[in-house]
């Protein structure tokens, strides 16, 4: 790259991966961003409480928060591998994420309520709904997508 060449992110970055991926990586940005956070209000939570320790669905939410930013880019790599068009790759990424938001969003209400230390010992209507759902949209959004990978291939 000569001095005169500028880097821009669309002509050098763009070609390479799908806006499709871009908008997956961005969610995974934001979710990251968002543990962030949790972890500061989970560091006050250490250092107010007698115990020293965060209300356990405050430490559930950062943590989990963490892992599906990181999964959100495995989601992202898999969208760039797939060989399904833009939006059954958004499709399937996008419920995925919607459900790993989901998640954390209630474990930060739990967290807020300090109303339980586990959701599952008196569970409001609709928790086994909402986990069937979780399962079935987290694993047959993965599995769309990995069978996009493989269709690649062929």
């Amino acid at each position: 790259m000569t001095a005169a060449r500028t880097f821009s992110a669309q002509s050098e970055i763009g070609h390479l991966i799908g806006t499709d991926s871009t908008i997956v990586v961005f969610a995974a940005g934001v979710i990251l961003v968002w543990a962030l956070l949790l972890g500061v209000w989970k560091y006050h939570g250490m250092r107010t409480s007698p115990d020293h320790l965060a209300h356990p669905y405050v430490d559930m939410a950062h943590r989990a928060a963490l892992m599906y930013s990181f999964a959100t880019l495995v989601l992202a790599a898999l969208v760039a591998l797939s060989a399904w068009p833009a939006v059954v790759n958004l499709t399937a990424a996008g419920v995925a994420i919607v459900f790993f938001v989901g998640a954390v969003a209630a474990y930060c209400v739990h967290g807020a309520l300090q109303d339980t230390t586990n959701q599952f010992e008196s569970p409001t209507p609709g928790t086994h709904l909402f986990m069937l759902a979780l399962i079935l949209a987290e694993v047959g959004g993965v599995l769309v997508l990995l069978a996009g990978v493989v269709a690649s291939w062929v």
